[in-house]
C-alpha cells in the first residue's frame, strides 16, 4: 500500500487521524484518535448516527472482583472521529434488550422484573443527547412468576415450560419494534404481540392466544409496512405434541400476517421440502420470504428456498427450491463427500436496484462444557461459535443465481461483537469485513478460502468481495501493526447513503473509532 508521506504525517499531527488506499479493494479508511478509557470490560450495547453527522455509542460496562454489570458509559463524536462528550449512566439491575437515537432523543429499552408486584415491566429510558437526563417510562407489565431466561431469541433449543418467554424484534430501520410475551400458569395461557413506533407510541395489542393451542411460536425475523399498519413475522412454530417419533420434526416455520383486522399465519413445508431459517422482505409491494430449505427433517440444509405470497392472505404465489451448487459444496468441504450444512442464521437481507435479492447468512452454534474453577467447583462456560459465511443472490424471480461459502472458525466465551462478520453492497459487489488474527487466509486451488481464528491478539481486517457473477476476492486491508485495537466488526454503522462504514475499535483501557468508505 503506498501513502502519501507528507500528507499522511500533517494529518496525523494536526488530526490524529490518517487514511490508506487499499491496492485491490475500492476503499480508504481513517483512524480517530487512541483513547484512554476508564472501564476495561465492557460491551458495545448501540451505536448510533447522531443526525448532524456525528455518532452516538452505549456500552454496557463491568466492575469488581466479580465481573457485575454496573452502568451504561455514553459516547458522543463528532464527524471528525473527535469525542466532544462523555456520560455514566449508573443504572444496575435491569436487563438491556436494545436501543435507538431518534429526533435528538437516545432510547434505551429494559426489561425488569418487580419482585413487590410479581411481574414483567418494559422500561424505555429516554434523554436528549446535548445534555444527559434520562426519564423512564413503562411501557408495558405483565403479572408472572420470576423465571430465568425469559427474554431470548435461542435459536435452537427455546423453552416454553417455565411459563413466560418474551421477545423484542425491530424491524431493518428501527422505525417500529414488537414485543411478544407468552404466559402460561394452569390453564390460562396468553399470548400478546405488542407494536410500538419510534416516538414510543404503542400501535396496537394483538392477542395471539388462539395460534398457541396446538404450538408454542418462538420468532425471529420482523417486516413492517411503512405506516407498521402490516407486520410480518416469522420464526418456528414448536408442536406441543408429548412424543416424537425418531423420524418426525418437532417445528416448522411459519410466518405471521398482524393487521388491525386480524392475525393471519402460513407454513411453507412440502412433501420433502422442509423450511430453515426463513426471512420476511417487504419491498415494492412485494412479500417474499427467503432462507433454506432441508430435504430431511434432521435439519441438515441442502439448498435455498424461496416464496412469493399475497401480502393480504398469504397465499403462495411462486415458490422455487435451489439445491446447493457443486461451487458452493466445493467452496465448504473441498472434494469430500458426507458432509451436513446446518446452522445457519441471516445476517442481512437486500434488494438491489433490479430486484435481485442478496442475502448472507452465519454459521452459528452454542456448545457447553464443565470447568473446574481452582476452588474444588466446577461452573458451566458458553461457547459461542460463529463460523462460515453463506452468501447467496436470487433473481426477482427466485431463481438462484450464485451461492457461495467463506470458511471461517472463530469461537468466543463472551462479547460477540469482534467475532462473526459484517458487510456492504455497492455496484453489484458484496462485501465482507473479517477480523482476524491469522495474518492470511488458506487460498485452495484458486477459489476456497479459508480463515482460522489464530492465537495473536493483534487483529487484521480483510475484506473479502463477491462480484455480481460471485467471483471471489480478498485483501488485508488494515494490518495488526496499524490497527493496534481490534474491531467490533460485527457491530458497525452503517451510512447507506455515503458507503460509509463506522467500527468501534477497543483493547483494555485504550479505544478509538475507525471509519471505513468505500471509493
Amino acid at each position: 500500500m503506498k501513502h502519501s508521506l507528507l500528507l499522511a504525517c500533517l494529518l496525523f499531527i494536526s488530526l490524529g487521524i490518517y487514511g490508506q488506499d487499499a491496492k485491490k479493494m475500492p476503499v480508504t479508511y481513517d483512524f480517530g484518535e487512541k483513547l484512554n478509557d476508564r472501564y476495561r470490560y465492557s460491551n458495545l450495547m448501540v451505536i448510533e448516527d447522531d443526525g448532524s453527522g456525528g455518532y452516538i455509542l452505549v456500552r454496557a460496562y463491568f466492575q469488581g472482583l466479580i465481573l457485575k454489570p454496573k452502568g451504561y458509559f455514553i459516547e458522543h463524536y463528532n464527524s471528525d472521529l473527535e469525542l466532544v462528550s462523555e456520560y455514566n449512566y449508573k443504572l444496575r439491575g435491569l436487563q438491556f434488550v436494545d436501543g435507538f437515537f431518534k429526533n435528538g432523543r437516545l432510547s434505551l429499552l429494559f426489561l425488569n422484573y418487580d419482585f413487590e408486584r410479581e411481574q414483567y415491566e418494559y422500561w424505555v429510558h429516554t434523554s436528549p443527547i446535548e445534555y444527559f437526563d434520562f426519564k423512564p417510562t413503562k411501557l408495558l407489565s405483565i403479572q408472572s412468576q420470576a423465571v430465568s431466561g425469559a427474554l431470548g431469541k435461542n435459536y435452537y433449543n427455546r423453552n416454553f415450560s417455565k411459563g413466560f418467554t418474551t421477545t423484542v424484534l425491530f424491524n431493518q430501520d428501527k422505525s417500529g419494534f414488537v414485543i411478544s410475551t407468552h404466559h402460561k400458569k394452569g390453564k390460562n395461557n396468553k399470548h400478546t404481540i405488542h407494536l410500538y413506533d419510534d416516538d414510543l407510541n404503542k400501535r396496537g395489542e394483538f392477542d395471539f392466544s388462539s395460534e398457541i393451542e396446538e404450538k408454542n411460536y418462538a420468532f425471529e425475523n420482523v417486516a413492517m409496512s411503512q405506516d407498521l399498519g402490516e407486520i410480518y413475522i416469522t420464526g418456528k412454530a414448536y408442536f406441543k405434541k408429548k412424543r416424537f417419533r425418531v423420524d418426525e420434526r418437532r417445528f416448522q416455520y411459519e410466518m405471521v400476517r398482524i393487521t388491525k383486522n386480524g392475525i393471519k399465519t402460513r407454513s411453507f413445508d412440502d412433501p420433502g421440502k422442509y423450511s430453515e431459517a426463513l426471512y420476511p422482505v417487504l419491498h415494492d409491494g412485494r412479500l417474499l420470504c427467503v432462507g433454506f430449505y432441508a430435504d430431511r427433517k434432521d435439519n441438515r440444509y441442502n439448498g435455498l428456498s424461496y416464496f412469493e405470497l399475497n401480502p393480504y392472505d398469504l397465499v403462495v404465489k411462486s415458490k422455487k427450491y435451489g439445491p446447493f451448487t457443486q461451487q458452493f459444496m466445493e467452496d465448504k468441504f473441498g472434494r469430500e463427500d458426507d458432509k451436513e450444512i446446518k446452522n445457519l442464521i441471516f445476517k442481512n437481507v437486500e434488494v438491489t436496484g433490479e430486484n435481485e435479492i442478496l442475502f448472507n447468512a452465519e454459521e452459528y452454534f452454542v456448545t457447553h462444557s464443565m470447568h473446574p474453577t481452582g476452588a474444588g467447583q466446577r461452573i458451566k462456560v458458553d461457547r459461542y461459535h460463529h463460523n462460515d459465511i453463506v452468501s447467496a443472490k436470487l433473481t426477482a424471480n427466485g431463481d438462484m443465481i450464485w451461492a457461495r461459502n467463506i470458511n471461517k472458525t472463530e469461537v468466543t466465551q463472551g462479547d460477540g461483537a469482534y467475532a462473526s462478520y459484517s458487510t456492504h453492497n455497492k455496484d453489484g459487489k458484496t462485501y465482507f469485513f473479517i477480523c482476524t488474527s491469522a495474518n492470511n487466509p488458506q487460498l485452495i486451488n484458486g477459489e476456497r478460502l479459508i480463515f482460522k481464528q489464530g492465537l495473536s491478539s493483534n487483529r487484521n481486517v480483510f475484506l473479502i468481495s463477491l462480484d455480481e457473477n460471485g467471483k471471489m476476492d480478498y485483501e488485508r486491508i488494515i494490518d495488526a501493526q496499524e490497527a493496534r485495537l481490534p474491531l467490533m466488526v460485527s457491530k458497525p454503522l452503517k451510512d447507506e447513503d455515503d458507503d460509509e462504514m463506522l467500527f468501534y475499535a477497543k483493547r483494555g483501557n485504550k479505544k478509538q473509532l475507525v471509519k471505513i468508505a468505500f471509493n
